[in-house]
């Protein structure tokens, strides 16, 4: 029902920001301020006197609500349907006020049982779900990402973190990148990605990742699921990767890759990183690359290693290039063999 029909989020707009469910539409009741007036009133004066003071500023918007909502199921894939879905936090005052509003207009409402409170979590418990995941691994510059999305066009279930994340994970990730999601907000998307993927399929491929993507996190249960799966270790040659680097790195400003590095200063070292500075100065990009690559080489190895039984785990398929349709070929053919 939810994929199939219009999820109206009643809560105030820093809230939906913040965090919302997937393709929900914000339709707030309340302001942020007036949700904190309504609320005080609640506190202090109890819920007669909060609910009366809320109908001031719900009476008032009651036309405009009924026209957005209007404007939302025109522009939905059956503009003849009148069903919708409203939740607030809990399933409180704030969805049953909007649920009463659009059924007297004449919409079938259905309010989400226990509210967003209740949504966060079932999203919560999918990482709990055991998932066979396929890892998809490889040194920095390896064209995992790109691999992965072959790998999707091959009919093949994927979850690209790094996507979700809107990060590229190194101290460069963020380069071109919209601004991250909160931690919330990757929560529920991922889950559910997890949860339709879980449904149709007996497994799924992700990229082997730190569990910390820039600032977000993958969460702890599902991390610790992907650390004891199958890693299909895509071998190709430090030249192959660092021309793939420079080709994607090399085209940003110098004073954004300084940055970059100098975010890295204290475990990269203060001679390294002068001396990838230095050749940024002088314009030799593939030699300051060079440096960084060696750097994440070893610190991929140190992440790659430091799981239970790395020699059990981890598979290496060596690979003349970066060819992310011939690689995940490749890598389809290895993991069914499995």
């Amino acid at each position: 029902m939810m994929e199939q029909h219009p999820i109206l989020d009643v809560r105030s707009p820093s809230e939906y920001a913040h965090a919302h469910m997937k393709n929900a539409y914000s339709l707030p009741l309340f302001s942020d301020e007036e949700r904190k007036v309504v609320g005080t009133a609640y506190k202090q004066q109890g819920k007669q006197p909060a609910i009366k003071l809320g109908l001031n500023y719900f009476g008032v918007k009651m036309a405009a609500m009924v026209s957005e909502v209007e404007a939302i199921l025109a522009a939905s894939p059956d503009p003849n349907n009148k069903l919708v879905l409203v939740h607030c936090w809990r399933g409180g005052m704030r969805s049953a006020g909007v649920a009463w509003l659009l059924d007297l207009y004449g919409y079938t409402v259905y309010t989400l049982a226990g509210g967003y409170k209740a949504y966060r979590n079932w999203v919560l418990a999918q990482f709990t779900i055991p998932y066979q995941c396929k890892v998809l691994g490889g040194f920095t510059g390896s064209g995992k990402t790109e691999t992965l999305h072959a790998l999707q066009a091959l009919k093949e279930p994927i979850i690209d973190l790094e996507g979700l994340a809107h990060h590229k994970g190194s101290a460069f990730g963020n380069l071109g990148q919209p601004i991250q999601p909160s931690q919330e907000q990757f929560e529920n998307i991922l889950a559910q990605l997890l949860f339709k993927i879980h449904t149709e399929h007996a497994y799924v491929w992700v990229e082997d990742e730190s569990r910390r993507i820039g600032l977000v996190n993958i969460p702890a249960p599902l991390f610790e699921q992907m650390r004891k799966s199958k890693v299909y270790f895509l071998d190709i040659t430090f030249s192959e990767r660092l021309q793939f680097i420079v080709s994607g790195y090399g085209k940003f400003e110098k004073d954004k890759l300084m940055t970059a590095i100098l975010r890295i200063k204290k475990r990269l070292g203060g001679l390294e990183t002068k001396t990838a500075i230095n050749f940024l100065i002088e314009d030799d990009v593939v030699s300051s690359f060079s440096v960084l690559l060696t750097y994440y080489d070893k610190l991929y190895l140190k992440g790659a290693n430091n799981r239970e039984n790395p020699e059990l785990l981890i598979q290496k398929i060596e690979v003349a290039d970066i060819d992310p349709s011939a690689n995940a070929a490749t890598l389809l053919a290895c993991a069914s063999l499995q």
